[in-house]
């Protein structure tokens, strides 16, 4: 926000702020929620957020749980089913025998890259639905709430 930008607005007070973080977080909940109810049917929260550690490139699983902040015995569950389904790969690791690595195969890929279009398709028309100046609000809220997250 610019310097002329910021002397047009009073600082909220602290009760006031406390009430918009709340809002905020609320609403995040809510959307978030609502973008995976557009898409559990083809896997579980947890299984969609595997998939896409693995994506980013291939991990053991002692990694992949590490990163999802899980046992490792519950990432095991995880990727087990993951495996089953065909959208994981397991091959020996390299550089020592007793591991393996988990890979996303091209179902994997497909799976997700699905599962983000059915996501997108349900936000591009919620978005589309509100008029110019609410989406240039949204528009600039999204890059805030992107530096907020940041932090």
């Amino acid at each position: 926000m610019g310097s002329d930008e910021s002397s047009t607005y009073a600082a909220l007070s602290p009760a006031a702020v406390s009430r918009l973080a709340g809002e905020l977080r609320l609403a995040c909940m809510r959307i978030s929620r609502r973008v995976r109810y557009e898409s559990t049917d083809a896997v579980a929260p947890h299984q969609f957020s595997a998939l896409c550690r693995l994506e980013d490139a291939p991990r053991t699983p002692g990694e992949l749980a590490e990163i999802e902040r899980v046992s490792a015995p519950s990432m095991t569950r995880t990727t087990n089913g993951l495996v089953e389904r065909g959208l994981v790969e397991r091959t020996a690791d390299p550089t020592d025998k007793r591991q393996v690595i988990l890979t996303l195969t091209p179902d994997g890929h497909g799976l997700l890259k699905e599962i983000r279009r059915r996501r997108e398709a349900w936000m591009f028309v919620r978005v589309s639905h509100l008029d110019p100046e609410e989406q240039a609000v949204l528009q600039r809220a999204a890059a805030i709430l992107t530096r907020v997250a940041a932090e």
